[in-house]
């Protein structure tokens, strides 16, 4: 019985041994399973890196051909597998053919788009300006309102550009039918500039290194001083300042003090030569009245597509500042204004000004029916400017009290 017990007992002693030995395998194991499984989250990171960065930079590179559609299909574009899709466009001219080498180097690089009216009594003018922005790799289309193409051919970028012809239309025209918001998706910034426009003192590349570092989402180059046609202070070019974003005027119709909200004293541009980010414009281009040509009051609010507030989205530069010549000189920005023009119609020059300004005055009325009736009849929509400013009188008095 003794010896039944003691081998009762030297059986469990080992048993207890063995599972010490186990348990102490286990727990050299942990360190190592600890390295093993850091290794591999360092691996999973690394890699979901690396795809977010390359999705990104094709994104960027490839924006069309990466884009789809993932809403559902309407009726008529069922038939068609929803990855051929292609919702839009750009200006980007295509070669006819290319070689194996080339098309896998073909990479778009343009980034921003200048889009000008233009007739052929101002080439020289364009000529300069075109040759600018073609050094800053930008893409030109230009909008022939005399329907004479062939006169710019002789220019070395005659080919380079693309150019589009309607008789006696305007910027404003032109833009809304040809500059669709998803067919200049792939443009950082879009400058929507006339042609009588003097660029000796302008660089595009640091205006725009200025634009993104203040946070510019509208924009447009200060006037000098001796420009022609000044109607607004606030375009006028500071010599003191890189860019400023209101104006002080307490002489003349206009009253312009630090209680000033809003244009035409803060969060102004005008129409001459707006520069719009992507985002803005994709809310300018809505802003566009199809049948109101002119253009007169977009203006006033073009603040709304700031996407944020006006006061501190949208500004002038001063540094890199441009001429008003005023050589296009019917009454406004984007006019036609060429002898074709006044001998087509049968008028003389002061009889057509005169009936584009008043068909110019018409169609501000218009534009101001139209907003005050759609704020009216928007009941879900609140004026964000207005919302802001509630906002800064409360915290102004909180301050005081």
């Amino acid at each position: 019985m003794k010896t039944f017990k003691s081998w009762h007992a030297l059986i469990n002693k080992r048993n207890a041994l063995y599972e010490l030995g186990k348990i102490g395998f286990k727990m050299k194991q942990l360190p190592f399973m600890g390295v093993i499984c850091i290794v591999m989250l360092f691996i999973v990171y690394r890699t979901t890196v690396y795809q977010y960065h390359k999705t990104e930079m094709e994104m960027k590179l490839y924006r069309f051909e990466m884009v789809k559609d993932y809403q559902q299909p309407s009726g008529k574009l069922r038939s068609l597998p929803r990855g051929i899709m292609q919702v839009r466009s750009d200006l980007e001219i295509r070669p006819l053919w290319m070689s194996s080498s080339s098309r896998q180097a073909s990479v778009n690089t343009n980034k921003n788009l200048l889009a000008m009216p233009v007739g052929i009594m101002q080439k020289e003018n364009v000529d300069d300006v075109v040759e600018k922005f073609l050094a800053a790799n930008f893409t030109i289309i230009l909008f022939h309102y005399d329907g004479n193409v062939d006169g710019w051919w002789d220019l070395d970028w005659g080919d380079k550009a693309i150019h589009v012809v309607a008789h006696n239309q305007t910027k404003w025209w032109f833009a809304k039918r040809f500059l669709h918001p998803n067919v200049v998706s792939i443009y950082d910034y879009i400058f929507l500039w006339d042609e009588d426009l003097g660029v000796d003192h302008f660089d595009p590349k640091r205006y725009l290194q200025i634009v993104k570092t203040a946070g510019l989402e509208i924009s447009q180059p200060a006037l000098d001083p001796d420009s022609t046609e000044i109607h607004h202070k606030i375009t006028i070019r500071s010599r003191t300042k890189e860019l400023h974003r209101r104006v002080y005027e307490l002489r003349g119709k206009t009253k312009c003090s630090k209680a000033s909200e809003g244009p035409p004293c803060s969060g102004f541009v005008e129409g001459m030569a707006p520069v719009f980010t992507r985002s803005a414009w994709y809310c300018a281009w809505h802003l566009i009245q199809n049948d109101l040509v002119h253009g007169w009051g977009m203006d006033m609010k073009l603040g709304y597509c700031a996407q944020g507030v006006r006061s501190k989205k949208v500004g002038v530069i001063d540094s890199e500042y441009i001429v008003h010549k005023g050589i296009q000189s019917l009454g406004g920005s984007g006019y036609p204004a060429t002898r074709t023009t006044v001998k087509r119609n049968g008028a003389s020059g002061f009889d057509l000004r005169t009936q584009i300004r008043r068909q110019s005055t018409w169609e501000l009325e218009v534009f101001k029916e139209r907003w005050n009736r759609a704020v009216e009849e928007d009941k879900n929509w609140v004026d964000p400017f207005l919302r802001y400013q509630s906002r800064k009188k409360q915290t102004s008095t909180h301050l005081r009290s």
